[in-house]
């Protein structure tokens, strides 16, 4: 196998592992990120087709108060723009009655999307590294102590460093890789019980030539208790010529076909909008249950953001060499972008305190 040194090896080709690489290059010091994927963003995953909007089928949506992704958006000169709500929304409260038009209340704190779609973040952050630095499809499988530092082995490549840095969910990093010698049982308590961001979800889209759903009388924005998709929102592109809806797909769901899942959410969007809801260009879902990079099953129930932000997390292992981050390690926002980048930059402080 071939055979890599650097003074930091980052795990995972995510936002925190991105953005940990981009604080580490500024202040002049080399990091190497191996990724399982053979693409980057992790959790970010815009998906694209020639002359239709772009569609999130991962993290969407950031608020003024998510400061640290803010401000990492302004540096890169990446613009954002506000998500459209409308002044109704289509109202399902039960199956029993027919769907209601609603007034909806002012947004003081409205949601906000990336222009050009949430993997312009990822792509200008992989433009301010060196591409050489970067190992796609490389799946780590195990972590070890040495003398002067850890060996990382992959499926196809061995890296040695000083330091290397975990940005995967904690879940997956204790279910997946084996760690000589062994994490803390502490530790391993806590990761084992720790909610994985976005692991529930199925995330569905529908791409339009026109934006039907703008009428004066019909609303993009759907609250529904029925389902199978209980929010649904306008995902037409920042300059508004391209049109999508984008929705969350009830969880449960998971085991179903695409072209069940499809047929569901063109039945429930037909109950709102008529014939016309099947007259879509392009239909994309996202099951992240079904994503082994992001999602194993767990061993017990756990509950949405359970064990996110931890403290046990915040602590270095394996003499000071091994660092856990991510969103769900973040004490800031953990499970949404702004914690993931939070995390990047703890981390780099944790680095430059040990004299990396």
């Amino acid at each position: 196998m071939e055979r890599t040194n650097s003074k930091v090896i980052i795990i995972g080709a995510g936002l925190t592992g991105l953005t940990l690489a981009y604080l580490l290059k500024k202040n002049n010091i080399k990091s190497v990120i191996v990724e399982a994927r053979n693409r980057l963003g992790g959790r970010i995953f815009t998906k694209r087709v020639e002359g239709q909007a772009p569609v999130e089928m991962g993290a969407t949506w950031l608020g003024k108060k998510h400061s640290g992704v803010t401000k990492l958006l302004e540096e890169l000169g990446i613009g954002i723009f506000e998500q459209a709500l409308g002044h109704r929304a289509i109202y399902e409260p039960i199956s029993t009655s027919p769907p209601q038009l609603v007034t909806l209340p002012l947004n003081d704190e409205p949601s906000y999307r990336i222009q050009g779609g949430t993997d312009q973040l990822i792509n200008e952050l992989s433009n301010q590294l060196d591409s050489t630095n970067i190992y796609l499809n490389q799946s780590v499988e195990s972590i070890s102590s040495q003398a002067d530092g850890l060996e990382v082995i992959c499926n196809s490549h061995i890296f040695n460093a000083k330091f290397v840095v975990s940005t995967l969910p904690p879940y997956l990093l204790c279910e997946k890789i084996n760690i000589t010698p062994k994490l803390p049982q502490d530790l391993l308590n806590v990761a084992k019980s720790t909610h994985t961001w976005m692991g529930d979800s199925i995330k569905v889209s529908l791409t339009y030539k026109q934006p039907f759903w703008k009428s004066e009388k019909s609303s993009g924005t759907i609250f529904s208790n029925v389902g199978p998709i209980p929010e649904m929102y306008d995902h037409s592109n920042f300059e508004d010529n391209l049109f999508a809806l984008k929705g969350f797909f009830n969880g449960v769901y998971f085991s179903l076909s695409k072209t069940e899942r499809l047929e569901m959410t063109l039945q429930q969007l037909e109950k709102y909008y008529g014939p016309i809801a099947r007259e879509y260009l392009n239909y994309e879902e996202a099951v992240w249950r079904n994503e082994p990079e992001t999602f194993t099953s767990y061993n017990q129930h756990i509950l949405p953001h359970q064990n996110n932000g931890h403290p046990i997390f915040r602590k270095p292992y394996l003499n000071g060499h091994f660092f856990i981050a991510g969103s769900e390690t973040s004490t800031n926002h953990p499970g949404y972008m702004n914690g993931a980048i939070h995390s990047a930059n703890f981390i780099l402080q944790q680095l430059i305190n040990q004299d990396v």
